[in-house]
């Protein structure tokens, strides 16, 4: 007869057998027995956050730094509430995580009993998947799959709720490895056929303005993933721009690189995407940041789209060919399919794009990532400059937060790496930076993390620094404090005429000071002139720092593509700034 163990034993049991090595969370009443049981597994280290949705965002940083699961555990009612921030954000930003709450007793379940939601309910919009186990003797295999849903296929967050009877109850381990099989996994697994790739191949043959545009899938696909996309952009001499959320899959730095697309991207990538006539998406969903007003987007291009979702494939943009298959799968076969049939294939595509790049060198002039400079008060895109060129030369990890500040990131910090930029892109939680930064130092012992924060933000969850400092944590975290909500002023005074309703933080803390209050380390800088000792010295210092970096208060973000408006009609700075926005338009931000 198979050994019996309490429902929190299994709980542990399934956590080892899939090699977790970390959890996030904070206890209450109704997860007691798993917190209880904690002791007993040593190679099981629990992180606690101070907030549930801090433990959330901790886990996508420890996930989109290390490309494993993250694990939270929470408790029942708030604790359960508080965390459906963080898995609307894994969920739209296809994060994996796993997520177990406690629940009252069975039978109490629907009785309005203290501390009671329905969180399999609140959570099935913000999920792939969710669970109420019911039976001991499920649980192991429910465990094993909510791992198994949250990694395969397109990744993202999943759910698992135990009520606490169940927690105490005795059962037998159940679980087969070999039993699951779900459609995700044939999805995973599908091969693009040889007359596909033949037919895009004919495509890119054929293209005279072609450009790559390539989103978070290619780094969620693996690293394996980001260097089969350097030898196709080597091997085909086509330009490439990204999305925030596919930053460092390609180098940042090279010359192919247009830069970062969309409603704050580059001069050179959004007019490149809008005039081309080849466009490939690799791993990328066409959102609205990117696409702007969709009846004006790249008109002229034909259009071929790589996801492992079939769902993205045709929801937003109608494309010309639709190929499902997991972006390593996708890169490798056709990079495969170009060495046996189109050897010579970057002497065809140079003599075709030559006219392309003449025109996108044309575009660079416009260096529309250039900025006012001031020797009297530090801009914030020269804060960020100053900040990449003193940690470019180490293996540094940047987390943000929500806002001008996460733009401003994106910008001006060039990656060239996968996995080493952590944001919030598709939900847009402010918050999200500081968390992150702790799951991504957890992930990642003795590299340097900073969080590139803005100080309406970065309050939103400031309580995590106290687990930093518990933990021993070096994070960074460089808050370029403007004194306002910034992205929210710009839209007033581009959208609003000017009506700064709320925006403006009129009792903000003392940085330093609090910094010091919580037992870390405070630093301010406000001149030009003192920013690089002072970021020498943050970089230096072997514990949590919260660095109060005094930026110009008036600064907006450009480039920008006015709400409503095609790719090719940018505003690039303050002179363009009486460009009207539609009052359609304004709807659209």
């Amino acid at each position: 007869m198979p050994k019996l163990l309490s429902g929190a034993a299994i709980v542990f049991k399934a956590l080892e057998d899939q090699n977790v090595n970390y959890i996030f969370g904070y206890p209450g009443g109704a997860v007691l027995p798993i917190y209880d049981e904690l002791k007993n597994h040593q190679t099981i280290k629990h992180i606690l956050a101070r907030h549930e949705q801090g433990a959330g965002h901790a886990a996508e940083g420890y996930a989109r730094s290390s490309g494993k699961p993250g694990v939270v555990l929470v408790t029942s009612g708030p604790g359960a509430t508080n965390v459906v921030t963080a898995l609307a954000d894994a969920y739209m930003d296809s994060i994996p995580l796993v997520c177990i709450s406690g629940q009252v007793p069975t039978h109490l379940i629907g009785t309005d009993a203290f501390q009671e939601c329905d969180t399999t309910g609140i959570t099935r919009p913000c999920t792939k998947y969710n669970w109420l186990v019911k039976d001991i003797n499920d649980l192991a295999n429910v465990l094993h799959t909510a791992f198994e849903v949250a990694t395969s296929g397109r990744p993202g967050p999943v759910l698992v709720d135990i009520p606490k009877d169940i927690q105490f109850k005795k059962g037998s381990y159940n679980f087969k490895k070999n039993k699951i099989e779900k459609k995700s996994n044939k999805i995973e697994k599908k091969k693009v056929s040889e007359k596909e790739l033949d037919q895009l191949i004919t495509m890119m043959k054929n293209s005279s303005k072609p450009i790559f545009y390539t989103g978070g899938g290619v780094i969620n696909s693996g690293p394996n993933a980001s260097e089969l996309l350097r030898e196709l952009v080597s091997i085909t001499g086509f330009p490439i721009t990204s999305t925030l959320q596919g930053l460092g899959a390609y180098p940042g730095d090279d010359h192919q690189f247009l830069g970062m697309l969309g409603m704050h991207g580059t001069y050179e990538a959004n007019n490149a995407m809008h005039d081309c006539d080849l466009m490939i998406n690799i791993g990328a969903r066409f959102d609205d940041r990117i696409t702007g007003k969709i009846d004006e987007f790249s008109p002229k291009s034909k259009k071929v789209h790589i996801d492992i979702d079939p769902s993205s494939i045709g929801k937003i943009v109608k494309v010309d060919l639709a190929l499902v298959s997991d972006v390593d799968i996708f890169l490798s076969a056709l990079i495969k399919r170009f060495k046996e049939k189109n050897k010579n294939f970057i002497d065809i595509s140079k003599e075709n794009t030559a006219k392309w790049w003449k025109q996108i060198n044309k575009w660079r002039e416009k260096k529309s990532l250039n900025y006012r400079s001031s020797d009297t008060i530090i801009k914030p895109q020269y804060a960020v400059e100053r900040l990449y060129e003193l940690t470019k030369n180490q293996d540094t990890f940047i987390t943000t937060e929500v806002g001008q500040h996460q733009m401003w990131a994106a910008q001006y910090y060039k990656f060239n790496k996968p996995n080493r930029w952590m944001t919030s892109g598709g939900l847009g939680t402010m918050g999200f930076g500081l968390p992150a930064a702790i799951g991504v130092q957890v992930a990642n012992p003795g590299k340097l993390v900073v969080d590139i924060a803005g100080e309406a933000s970065v309050l939103m969850t400031m309580q995590e620094i106290s687990t930093a400092v518990q933990y021993k944590l070096p994070i960074k975290i460089f808050i370029l404090n403007n004194q306002y909500m910034g992205m929210v002023r710009q839209w007033q005074e581009l959208l609003h005429e000017k009506n700064y309703s709320e925006s403006y933080s009129a009792a903000l803390p003392d940085f330093v000071k609090l910094a010091e209050a919580y037992g870390c380390v405070g630093i301010r800088a406000s001149k030009p002139s003192e920013l690089d000792e002072k970021i020498k010295e943050m970089i230096k210092i072997d514990r949590p720092v919260i660095f109060d970096c005094l930026v110009d208060k008036t600064e907006n973000c450009y480039p920008m593509i006015p709400s409503g408006k095609a790719h090719n009609q940018m505003i690039l700075g303050p002179e363009d700034e009486n460009k009207k926005i539609s009052e359609e338009g304004k709807t659209l931000v």
